[in-house]
């Protein structure tokens, strides 16, 4: 058993501190193969992480890279080495520590491959750059352990995928690596410790006493939600009372451009001038970084953020989390509720405030939830190919392979335990030649295999091509924001579509200013200073979030209890009519009304079924009622409902529910839609068959397009059953149309199906006619209008009657 050095033991007495309960089991428990540690915010994990290192190094002094830390944000990296570097220099510790991303110089990097810290800290894109030289055997030589931090934010996504199978390879590079994760936020500790575990060895779970209940609640505002919106602005004048209250708060928004037009309200009401800041990934680096700094050294009051905020690093005196809107996944709320007074066994202070009318009763669903410790999580399916084929790329640039022992490795890694022989060679073949249709182009043809059976690159130069484009991040196209005439000093960036709408003396939002559009120069939007004019709104890349299936559920059970005692009087007296009026949702039924508004026949559909499943269900519905001659002429929709327009009522709506029918008209409707187009792009950008980055010059997002566009036609024209065409309808299925909750949601109501004929608008419909992002279909409903309208100017103008009219 691994024991405490007297030098640290002396740093904690000098502290006053005790080592955790937790941090004692990581030192005890430091020879396991895997080990996951779920502690709270607060509570040391990170240096529970990092104690057995420090120790081993302490008793043990010697050189090479010991430990290698990961985590998901380049700036969490910067904050551990600062946070690290405390005890090590107090204890008199020889240890050497340095970050690793894609902020750290050239020159830096170099001198780290020759030679290596003890402790490097760094995230999972440079790691795999890192397994992709020649030289990684020499550099991970010695290795001991590595430690994955806030794993749950990896674990639900590609990069984490990617981290894994790096994983694989330095075990190979490494045999009896420790491994070690960190989080404060696990649904499902077993399954992440699957993820985790060095297959077959196992992984220890090790549970820290989770502390105190957060102090969290609903802001209470004189004024009420608003029916429809997101931008809370109601909430203005209360948030700014809390603010004055606290020492710094952290303000949280679901997307960037709610954050800019929050911070905007919120300085034009602070008339006591109070020191506030906005940080979110959109922003230039320098200027996040000047906030951060603020945030630490206590000069703000309040940060307006995104989830650049969200994960663990200590920003200073925070002692007030606000989430402005409806968090939409209690996983994500418990970690941004952890910001606040970031110490151990100290409740958190969280408030959340709801954005719209129904925002209110998601937003009392998240709170019990988190008081009942009920964590949300989507169950994940086998890894995803795409970023496979990228580490079979990977592998190559390092050296010849032997494609079973490759695959073996890869077997290794928990998303691919299950990884068939007959996927892993069609991942190779692909690789090697691009695939059947793209055989012939000397640019695919990347892997060779030589006479003693190993694999290679057939050119080697092609290394540093495939180096460069090493990621399965993929940024929605952007382009720079810089002043004009004050030497172009950088604000941040927007996405290209934005930027192709302006024109010369538009204004927009950026970094909480309003700026005005004077040209674009060199892929650079170039502004200048316009301050009181009503701004456009930069439409900022970024997730947008979709209401979790255990958040939605919850919010069906307490429509089901009737129990809306910790509603305000306003939300409670609406569902109270909605449920005299029409009837409320239930679970395990799928309610539907039908009525006439505005000269249209009107149908909700109340799926609950997340933004995502709710849009993908307009499009089905209204593809299948225009094959049934009902003339829809649009949709709109939220997480919880779809409502549909058009001609004619529908009869009976059980009718459209077919789930096999639903799949089919789905399939035919990606088949040549722009979704299918840009979700291939992304798969083939991380499988390597398109490059972004060429020659050290970033692509433009249409220059991407469109070689991605071409190759997507010529691909479903003649060989539809390529690999990657297999992986663009898996991925467009799971995620941009989320069409396994469209299934989960027709398995759960079978049948059951309540429909609601009324004469009228429903309370809980009305939100939807003031939702924003209608979309029209075109097609038979046209006609008839047309139709329609013509007979009506001949009847108006007497001409109706004669032959020929």
């Amino acid at each position: 058993m691994l024991e405490l050095p007297p030098s640290l033991q002396n740093w904690f007495d000098a502290r006053g501190w005790h080592v955790h309960p937790h941090q004692r089991a990581m030192l005890e428990r430091a020879n396991a193969p895997a080990l996951l540690l779920i502690a709270p915010t607060g509570g040391g994990k990170t240096l529970a992480g990092f104690l057995p290192t420090l120790s081993e190094l302490a008793q043990a002094p010697r050189g090479g890279l010991h430990t290698l830390h990961v985590s998901p944000l380049k700036a969490l990296a910067a904050d551990i080495r600062r946070n690290l570097n405390l005890p090590i220099e107090e204890a008199g510790l020889p240890i050497r520590v340095e970050d690793r991303t894609g902020d750290t110089p050239a020159s830096r990097k170099r001198r780290q491959r020759a030679d290596p810290p003890h402790i490097l800290l760094t995230t999972p894109e440079s790691l795999a750059l890192l397994t992709s030289y020649e030289d990684a055997p020499r550099m991970f030589a010695g290795l001991q352990r590595v430690i994955v931090d806030e794993i749950h934010a990896l674990a639900e996504s590609k990069r984490g995928d990617q981290l894994m199978l790096a994983l694989a390879r330095l075990n190979a590079l490494c045999p009896g690596l420790r491994r070690v994760g960190l989080s404060a936020t696990v649904e499902d500790p077993r399954a992440v410790a699957s993820l985790l575990a060095r297959h077959p060895d196992p992984c220890e779970i090790i549970l820290a006493d989770p502390g105190p209940d957060p102090d969290i609640s609903m802001l209470q505002t004189e004024a009420a939600p608003p029916w429809s919106g997101g931008g809370a602005a109601h909430a203005i004048p209360a948030v700014l009372e809390q603010v004055k209250k606290h020492k710094t708060t952290l303000i949280f928004h679901n997307t960037r451009a709610q954050a800019e037009i929050f911070f905007h309200k919120l300085w034009l009401a602070n008339d006591d001038s109070l020191p506030i800041g906005i940080h979110h990934g959109s922003l230039d680096r320098a200027q996040r970084e000047r906030v951060e700094a603020a945030m630490v050294a206590g000069q703000l009051r309040a940060i307006v953020c995104t989830g650049s905020l969200d994960l663990g690093i200590d920003w200073g005196d925070v002692d007030l989390v606000i989430q402005v809107g409806a968090p939409k996944n209690v996983k994500r709320l418990v970690q941004r509720i952890g910001r606040a007074n970031h110490r151990y066994n100290a409740p958190s202070k969280a408030l959340l405030v709801p954005a719209n009318r129904f925002e209110v009763v998601e937003c009392l669903a998240a709170l019990e939830a988190v008081r009942a410790h009920d964590l949300d999580g989507e169950p994940r399916g086998p890894g995803p190919r795409d970023v496979l084929c990228q580490h079979i790329l990977i592998a190559a640039c390092s050296g010849p392979f032997e494609a079973g022992d490759l695959y073996d490795e890869m077997r290794s890694a928990g998303p691919y335990a299950d990884l068939t022989r007959e996927e892993f060679d069609d991942c190779l073949t692909f690789c090697a030649t691009g695939g059947y249709a793209l055989r012939a182009y000397d640019q695919w043809q990347r892997l060779k295999q030589r006479e003693d059976g190993l694999w290679q690159l057939r050119d080697p130069r092609s290394a540093v091509r495939i180096r460069q484009n090493i990621g399965t991040i993929q940024d929605t196209d952007t382009l720079k924001v810089r002043w004009r005439g004050r030497g172009g000093a950088p604000l941040g960036e927007v996405e290209e579509g934005f930027a192709a709408s302006l024109t010369a003396g538009d204004t927009f939002l950026i970094g909480g200013q309003i700026v005005r559009y004077e040209g674009l120069r060199e892929l650079v939007v170039q502004v200048s200073k316009d301050p009181g004019r009503k701004p456009k709104i930069a439409t900022f890349n970024g997730t947008k979030f979709a209401t979790s299936t255990q958040l939605s559920q919850r919010i069906l059970r307490m429509f089901q209890s009737g129990d809306w005692s910790g509603l305000p009087a306003h939300t409670a007296q609406w569902l109270e009519l909605q449920q005299k009026v029409s009837r409320l949702p239930q679970p395990g039924r799928l309610l539907i009304e039908t009525f006439p508004h505005d000269g249209r026949q009107q149908m909700v559909v109340y799926g609950f079924a997340g933004r995502n499943a709710q849009q993908t269900l307009g499009l089905i519905l209204t593809k299948r009622m225009e094959e049934m001659g009902l003339a829809p002429m649009g949709f709109v929709s939220t997480d919880y409902a779809t409502l549909i327009w058009g001609l004619d009522a529908v009869g009976d709506p059980a009718g459209l529910f077919d789930l096999g029918a639903l799949e089919a008209g789905l399939e035919g409707w990606l088949a040549g839609n722009a979704v299918m187009k840009r979700t291939f792009r992304a798969s083939a950008t991380i499988a390597g068959l398109i490059e972004r980055q060429l020659g050290g010059q970033r692509k433009t997002g249409r220059q991407a397009t469109m070689s991605s566009d071409i190759l997507y036609d010529t691909l479903l024209r003649y060989d539809p059953d390529h690999l990657l065409m297999r992986i663009t309808r898996a991925e467009a299925m799971r995620g941009l149309v989320d069409f396994s909750r469209v299934r989960e949601m027709c398995a759960r109501v079978g049948d059951r199906i309540d429909h609601v004929r009324l004469t009228r608008i429903s309370p809980l419909s009305a939100p939807l006619f003031l939702e924003p992002g209608r979309v029209p279909v075109n097609g038979l409903a046209d006609e008839r209008i047309l139709e329609e309208e013509v007979t009506r100017l001949l009847n108006e103008s007497g001409l109706a009657g004669i032959d020929g009219a």
